[in-house]
């Protein structure tokens, strides 16, 4: 947040590089949740920096829009702010929507222009009648407007999986990313001649994983990252911990040095770390 204010400040007391005119507009983008970390924005924070600098906030829900929240609505409803705070708000109905495209929210006279204006909505066909109803169905699933509670449940299902297996993972002595209720879960393998390996031991053990290396991270911070679902059951994630926990001790993954020591009888949500020895 102290990078981010810096630039704001830099940004309107010097202005445009060669000219040194102020600029129109700053615009800040942020993602709800970020796909390679699996860290969850600090939105509160950069809502008052927006609001201390004046300028406009475009938020990118990708993987928090439908997983994040009591209801579901995304990180703005995890941190419970005001949606009129975010100017645009942009999300995609292929993650848990299971459906296709994206949508943009923001002022009227936004959409409005974006819709006379943008390539993508003039001569883009629009979507198609099936996908659209699969959208409305979610959504009205997820909202509980569908006269059933599994939208609510499947929101509970899902932060509980994702607190378990991230749990198990820290137990197990592997570094693990991100906050603790993101369903984006990168697993770091750090070594780039361990991302073939990794993948292909899983993949012997019949779980495919998805394993990510240099340009899309830093090149000696390969990951692989998991995305876990509400439809995922304890016994699933069992057999995906115990598989992962094999190719972990084969491939000398287990890096960290606070293992979790797992209590019988601690609360489900508390960690209690011991140091390894080296």
């Amino acid at each position: 947040m102290q990078s981010l204010e810096k630039l704001l400040k830099d940004a309107i007391v010097y202005g445009q590089p060669r000219t040194r005119r102020p600029w129109k507009k700053i615009l800040i983008l942020v993602e709800g949740i970020y796909s390679m970390e699996g860290s969850i924005v600090r939105l509160p924070e950069v809502i008052a920096l927006k609001k201390k600098y004046k300028a406009y906030l475009y938020l990118d829900e990708a993987h928090s829009i439908g997983a994040l929240g009591p209801t579901g609505r995304g990180v703005v409803d995890y941190f419970g702010l005001d949606p009129e705070d975010v100017d645009v708000m942009m999300g995609t109905f292929t993650k848990s929507f299971g459906a296709s495209g994206g949508y943009i929210g923001g002022k009227k006279e936004l959409i409005d222009y974006l819709r006379t204006h943008s390539h993508s909505a003039v001569y883009a066909t629009s979507l198609s009648p099936p996908v659209v109803e699969q959208i409305v169905t979610s959504m009205k699933c997820i909202m509980g407007q569908d006269g059933t509670t599994l939208g609510k449940e499947c929101i509970q299902q899902l932060a509980e999986n994702t607190r378990y297996f991230r749990r198990r993972l820290k137990e197990m002595g592997f570094i693990i990313y991100g906050n603790e209720d993101s369903p984006v879960v990168p697993l770091m393998l750090y070594m780039p001649a361990k991302i073939g390996a990794f993948g292909r031991e899983m993949l012997k053990r019949n779980v495919g994983v998805v394993v990510v290396g240099f340009p899309a991270t830093p090149i000696i911070e390969s990951r692989a990252r998991f995305c876990l679902s509400a439809a995922h059951t304890k016994e699933i994630l069992d057999t995906a911990l115990k598989e992962i926990d094999e190719v972990g001790d084969l491939l000398q993954l287990k890096y960290s040095r606070h293992r979790l020591v797992p209590l019988l009888d601690r609360p489900f949500d508390e960690t209690t770390y011991e140091e390894t020895e080296d």
